[in-house]
């Protein structure tokens, strides 16, 4: 594929060496970009250090040449204008806590994915530091990434998205962070807010009950592809249910969110009259392998990030939920974790007992003070 020129070279920060992390640092390098990269671990990190480079296969190929690979946060983010966070949402909280002592004004956070409420988390979590530097926090809806890492310092991309909204708190600085980041990423476009963001966060309806649903091929270590062949007609169904509990929950804040049929649509172009034939249609899918266990971000991240905050909504405006509650209850059980206590429950967020308005308006945020 061919390669994005831009005439801006930015100084870049990536948190994260995982799959996506790999991705985003290289193919930013590969863009010209002077991107540090930064992972609390050295054991993601050496393949990087050693060679210098990350190698990318599929979509987009060739060697990005990073600038620091480092565990550091000092490091990473000095003199940076954007802070790409690219772990898995619950990891957000602590990615705020070691950030919080090196941010300056002006610096742009953006985190990828938020999953749900993420932005709000990030944002509690530098007020109670007592951060006074004015940063841009703001998230995506979803990953721009579907990708693989294929060893230490290589990454294999198999299909970039088409459009994936932005929003941030301060919602009119919305303009500012997409004019900065579509210098070099097209695909990226003006969200509405935060919440609007939040529910449309997809991977809650596919990533934890296609785990829990296909629990017994993924503990037998059997290899098969998780969207298209995970994704049964009747697997299917109950992914619908989830998608319309979700969606009847952003109703009740006042948001519009697409259907999981939409939003295959507008980031992959896949059509089809039913979720099902969607997502078998969808190209960037194939070959995309289950987990090998079901203690991976699809249930640890996805269940207490993403439905945990739905449902937790949808009890305090009153929306029943039904699939999501049992989805949290299974995934529970299965991995001996209480993902509603440790999640971002709205109590959890200090923000239980809000009025639809006074939500609304924390979506359109002040500067850190």
């Amino acid at each position: 594929m061919p390669q994005s020129s831009t005439k801006t070279k930015l100084k870049i920060a990536v948190l994260g060496a995982g799959h996506g992390g790999l991705a985003m640092a290289g193919h930013l390098a590969l863009m010209g970009h002077k991107v540090n990269l930064f992972n609390r671990g050295e054991e993601r990190l050496w393949g990087v250090k050693s060679s210098g480079t990350i190698e990318i296969t599929g979509e987009v190929e060739g060697f990005g040449k990073i600038n620091l690979a480092t565990t550091s946060m000092k490091e990473a983010i000095n003199g940076v204008e954007l802070i790409m966070v690219v772990v898995p949402a619950n990891a957000h909280r602590w990615m705020a806590e070691q950030m919080a002592p090196h941010l300056v004004d002006d610096q742009i956070i953006i985190l990828h994915p938020g999953r749900t409420y993420g932005a709000i988390e990030f944002k509690q979590v530098l007020n109670r530091m007592n951060v006074s530097a004015n940063v841009i926090i703001s998230e995506a809806q979803t990953f721009i990434y579907a990708s693989r890492a294929t060893g230490p310092s290589q990454v294999h991309i198999f299909r970039i998205k088409h459009s994936i909204p932005v929003a941030s708190i301060r919602a009119h600085l919305i303009p500012h962070v997409i004019s900065k980041i579509r210098q070099f990423y097209p695909q990226f476009v003006p969200g509405d807010n935060v919440f609007k963001t939040s529910f449309e966060n997809i991977g809650s309806v596919f990533h934890p009950a296609l785990c829990i649903l296909n629990s017994g091929w993924i503990e037998h270590d059997v290899d098969f592809q998780f969207y298209h062949e995970g994704a049964t007609p009747s697997v299917t169904k109950v992914l619908v249910k989830i998608d319309e509990e979700r969606v009847k929950v952003a109703e009740a804040l006042g948001i519009r969110a697409i259907s999981a049929r939409q939003w295959l649509y507008m980031a992959y172009s896949s059509t089809g009259d039913t979720l099902y034939e969607a997502m078998k249609k969808n190209i960037g899918y194939r070959g995309i392998l289950a987990p090998r266990s079901l203690k991976v971000r699809y249930m640890e991240e996805d269940i207490p990030c993403s439905l945990v905050p739905m449902a937790s909504t949808g009890k305090m405006l009153k929306v029943d939920t039904p699939t999501i509650d049992a989805v949290i209850h299974m995934g529970s059980q299965m991995n001996d974790t209480d993902y509603w206590s440790n999640g971002r429950t709205m109590e959890n967020l200090g923000i239980a007992g809000m009025s639809v308005r006074d939500l609304r308006l924390l979506a359109i945020g002040e500067p850190s003070k």
